[in-house]
């Protein structure tokens, strides 16, 4: 069969000096120079950039439809069938109501509402996503609450990806949704704990969140409440658990201050509870009669517990509570009127720990090798149950209720899987891998158990390593489809993540972010050393940052992998955190450096940019994918690199790009229509590793 053939995009060399460098962008063009107007409106994207990325998306269709369409339906259905479409929610007491959310079968969103507590009948339908969703290409819903008096409730929608999103409110009452909407607003908002005022984030032209205002929750006049002048921070606003103080987050990566409105006085001016600092990073929760607050200042690295009994809990008046201890990441806390309860990350395995009043604490003991733990939350404060999710590589996910004071231990859902799972049938394992510099570096591998370890079996070897984030051992419907098929799956838990603790973050961001890139390759060739896997049967797949670091090993070591998979890929590093009109530029220079004021930081990205990186080399079949509105990671960086790519690859492995023209960062808004995506992903790797594409 003869191949299509690929689109040949134009090259119109851009000359860029910065800093004394000089470097030259064939693509520059691909991006819109309106690209604010796109994410408001895609329709208005330039037509020759639009033309190009319908020839992309064709080529890719007509390469993969005919080898793989059977194979991507195949794959979709055994996902879609592990799914039950019916599925609810544990339902989350609050007062007189019980609250939930809950999908009807072939639905793609969810309806949420609540019923009388305790009792199975009488639902009231708060919000029918659903039904929102007809005839919409994207519909995405971000934070929905009721205010605590019960009256109303709010949501924020997002209809194109873009994350610029309409607030809007139902009144419980009438059910009417209330005749004003909030435009240009973040996905993020809370009730003043008396129900009066909306305090919601407005985001700017620049679609950044800048401003929180106070209005009315029926209606009425905005009012500002707090300004950032720094384009590096981000915002956030909550109330403190025992409802004593709405809360303003201001953060980055590496610092963070919070500002404090009393519930008792909600119009009143915000006071700052910790003046910022550079490299300071801390949170806080009012605890009946004291402060407690999680931080990093004074050298802990791994994060501390301190409390305050002060009206403003300044660094002055702070006490430690629970010490820094170094492996023991304190991960977060979560305030109850007689318990406080702690989640720690130690060897990239979470912990929960349960603490009293008085002082006393007991760890909730689990068995299985890897594990991930969450709290799970919830609307009372005045309560000895707290609720937190276990699950595995091999254990679909729990839910449990947890009495603090009997240490009780009630299960309240296991995900339940249509088609069928046995735990049994597979294994988890935790492996080891030296890196360049001697650093051990976890991976967990998730297989059946006869799977032959001679090398034999394909490979998927999945990859994050930034922000701190960890990939968690967790259970997933999708991996299953490969990994039935007699593939192993397995996650390198790379440094940038926090798998290790907040110093295994610190080791792979800024200067030492090369130490990702080398670990993941550590952690592939120990797999291959180990018979987990051999080159040229591994597949490497990673979104967004984790795209960045699959175009860095893509460029380090070519002849490992039998294909390459990078999701919405930050791959024009150097470019976009040179351009300060972006969203995420400044509050991501404490992430990569800043290459526009520091020298080494601008070599450092150079230097690993997977773009300005892309060399004559044997490049392996890669599949980028991306979304046109996406406002993290734009359109036009895994644009620009297929097409650096495929100019230059001296391979004749084809290098293909999918952007969904109705979507953004996460992809498709709908819980099947997402599962497509991944089945297209997951049919590439397989077709790459069988060769189908010579």
């Amino acid at each position: 069969m003869t191949r299509p053939t690929p689109p040949v995009a134009r090259r119109e060399p851009k000359s860029i000096t910065q800093l004394g460098r000089t470097r030259v962008d064939d693509y520059a063009w691909m991006k819109d120079e309106n690209w604010k107007e796109v994410l408001r409106d895609p329709k208005v994207l330039r037509a020759d950039i639009r033309d190009h990325l319908d020839a992309e998306n064709a080529y890719t269709k007509a390469l993969l439809d005919d080898p793989t369409k059977a194979l991507q339906e195949a794959l979709f259905a055994e996902m879609k069938g592990r799914i039950k479409e019916d599925d609810s929610s544990v339902p989350a007491s609050d007062g007189a109501w019980d609250y939930y959310v809950r999908y009807e079968i072939g639905a793609e969103h969810p309806v949420h509402g609540r019923r009388p507590r305790g009792r199975s009948d009488g639902e009231v339908v708060l919000l029918d996503e659903e039904a929102l969703s007809k005839g919409k290409a994207f519909f995405q819903v971000g934070a929905a609450h009721h205010s605590p008096d019960h009256r109303l409730y709010a949501w924020a929608a997002d209809e194109q990806g873009s994350e610029y999103y309409t607030i809007r409110i139902k009144d419980l009452a009438t059910g009417e949704t209330l005749a004003f909407e909030i435009e240009s607003a973040y996905g993020d908002f809370t009730f003043s704990p008396d129900s009066q005022w909306l305090f919601w984030i407005w985001r700017d032209e620049n679609a950044r969140p800048s401003k929180v205002y106070r209005r009315p929750a029926r209606g009425g006049e905005d009012v500002l409440v707090y300004e950032e002048a720094d384009d590096g921070m981000f915002l956030g606003v909550g109330t403190t658990s025992d409802d004593s103080h709405v809360v303003v987050h201001v953060g980055n990566q590496e610092t963070t201050e919070i500002w404090l409105i009393p519930a008792s006085d909600p119009t009143r001016p915000p006071f700052v509870a910790e003046p910022r600092r550079v490299g300071v990073k801390y949170e806080l929760d009012h605890w009946t009669d004291r402060w407690v607050i999680r931080t990093n200042d004074d050298g802990a690295v791994d994060f501390k517990l301190v409390t305050s009994t002060a009206e403003i809990p300044a660094k002055s008046t702070w006490t430690d509570f629970v010490p820094h201890q170094p492996g023991h990441y304190v991960t977060g806390f979560a305030a109850y009127a007689g318990h406080l309860v702690r989640l720690e990350r130690v060897n990239a395995n979470d912990r929960i720990v349960v603490m009293t009043r008085g002082g006393g604490e007991h760890e909730i003991v689990f068995d299985e090798e890897a594990c991930a733990l969450s709290l799970s939350g919830g609307y009372e404060y005045d309560t000895t149950v707290t609720r937190f999710i276990y699950q595995s590589p091999t254990t679909p996910r729990q839910w449990f209720d947890y009495d603090m004071a009997s240490r009780e231990r009630t299960l309240r859902k296991t995900q339940e899987i249509p088609s069928g799972h046995d735990p049994a049938k597979y294994v988890a394992r935790r492996l080891t891998a030296t890196a360049a510099d001697g650093v051990q570096v976890p991976i967990t591998v998730l297989m059946l158990q006869d799977t032959p370890l001679d090398g034999s079996a394909p490979l998927l070897l999945y990859g994050y390593g930034a922000y701190g984030h960890a990939m968690e051992p967790s259970f997933s419907i999708r991996n299953l489809s490969l990994v039935d098929r007699g593939w192993i799956w397995a996650t390198a838990h790379v440094r940038g993540g926090s798998d290790k603790g907040w110093g295994w973050f610190l080791d792979g961001r800024k200067e030492k972010k090369p130490n990702s890139f080398t670990d993941f390759i550590a952690c592939a060739e120990h797999l291959s050393a180990e018979g987990y896997g051999k080159a040229g049967k591994m597949v490497a797949y990673g979104g967004s940052a984790g795209g960045m670091l699959m175009g860095a090993i893509a460029n380090l070591r070519p002849d490992l992998w039998a294909g390459v998979i990078a999701a919405v890929p930050f791959v024009d590093v150097l470019n976009t955190m040179s351009d300060t009109t972006l969203p995420l530029t400044p509050p991501e220079w404490p992430e990569w450096g800043n290459p526009l004021e520091d020298e080494a930081a601008y070599d450092t990205i150079a230097a690993y940019s997977p773009y300005d990186q892309v060399a004559p080399r044997p490049y392996p079949p890669v599949l980028a994918t991306g979304g046109l509105s996406d406002p993290r990671v734009t359109y036009w960086e895994p644009q620009k690199w297929v097409a650096r790519l495929r100019q230059v690859s001296t391979s004749d492995a084809p290098i293909l790009l999918k952007i969904n023209m109705d979507a953004g960062h996460g992809g498709a808004s709908g819980r099947f229509d997402f599962l497509k995506e991944i089945a297209l992903d997951y049919a590439f790797a397989i077709w790459a590793v069988d060769r189908g594409w010579e």
